[in-house]
């Protein structure tokens, strides 16, 4: 997004005061990627959170993920083969300084669309080799999602939050039954357990298996052999159908709102100067 634009967003927010003065003249006209809703949470942040300094940027490289790792532990983050390596999530990385001084992660977004078998049912199109099939054989490009998932993990290792938001919609993302009709009137349901079409489960081991459409930004501790682990967990938001900007904004103001209170950060201005003093 350039920054006329997110700067008419931010203007937009101020006289309307929400998530529909942001959207109601650009949302509604043309499909919002999340990288353009991943920017108007940040500009949202800024008014809501003025005290604090936030900035919004597109990528981080492995040299920084792993000076991340060597802090923590001289062990980690030795192996580096490409010198100009890096992770671009779709929607970008939202940051805040802390009291320290230092920037710490608020928000990381990405949205992937897999499985068009719906559209494709109600169009009377009909797919594979032979073009006499419903319905297509998901393939499995969603597994490239646990590379930039681990990354931030990584970089986030000694953090108690993880606001990695992973938006996905598609056919192969069901999770409820769903029934799409021909253009002829015959009906086909797609079902969620259906092992060619669902590709829920190729992604599932980033949350253990949790539920869907839940926000797990802040860590939660387990007790294994007497000794406790931390777990960083994807919160997986998943439908058949398209995710609207109001949903993803609102669903990714919530992890951030989730992350600045875990830093102990979400306080008003007054409380953030006393213990800035």
């Amino acid at each position: 997004m350039k920054k006329n634009q997110a700067g008419r967003l931010a203007k937009q927010h101020k006289r309307s005061g929400g998530v529909e003065g942001i959207f109601i003249e650009s949302a509604r006209k043309h499909e919002v990627s999340v990288k353009e809703i991943s920017r108007a949470v940040y500009e949202s942040l800024k008014i809501k959170y003025s005290h604090l300094e936030f900035r919004h940027r597109l990528e981080i490289t492995k040299k920084e993920i792993n000076e991340k790792l060597h802090r923590i532990d001289p062990r980690l983050g030795v192996t580096l083969f490409v010198e100009h390596s890096r992770i671009k999530p779709d929607g970008g990385i939202v940051e805040v300084k802390d009291l320290q001084g230092t920037w710490r992660i608020v928000l990381v977004s990405e949205a992937k669309h897999q499985g068009r078998d719906i559209e494709n049912i109600s169009k009377g199109i009909l797919v594979g080799r032979n073009n006499d099939q419903d319905m297509m054989v998901a393939g499995n490009a969603i597994e490239r999602a646990h590379k930039n998932i681990n990354e931030i993990k990584n970089i986030m290792i000694d953090e108690k939050h993880f606001p990695y938001v992973l938006f996905l919609q598609g056919s192969n993302f069901l999770t409820t039954p769903v029934i799409a009709q021909r253009p002829d009137g015959r009906k086909v349901e797609l079902r969620p357990s259906d092992g060619s079409l669902n590709r829920l489960d190729r992604v599932t081991a980033a949350n253990y298996s949790r539920p869907i459409n839940e926000n797990y930004c802040e860590n939660i501790f387990i007790e294994v052999n007497n000794e406790k682990i931390m777990l960083q967990t994807v919160s997986i938001f998943a439908k058949s159908t398209p995710w609207s900007a109001k949903e993803m904004f609102s669903i990714m103001m919530s992890l951030a709102r989730t992350s600045l209170r875990v830093l102990g950060l979400s306080a008003g201005k007054a409380s953030y100067l006393q213990d800035k003093a």
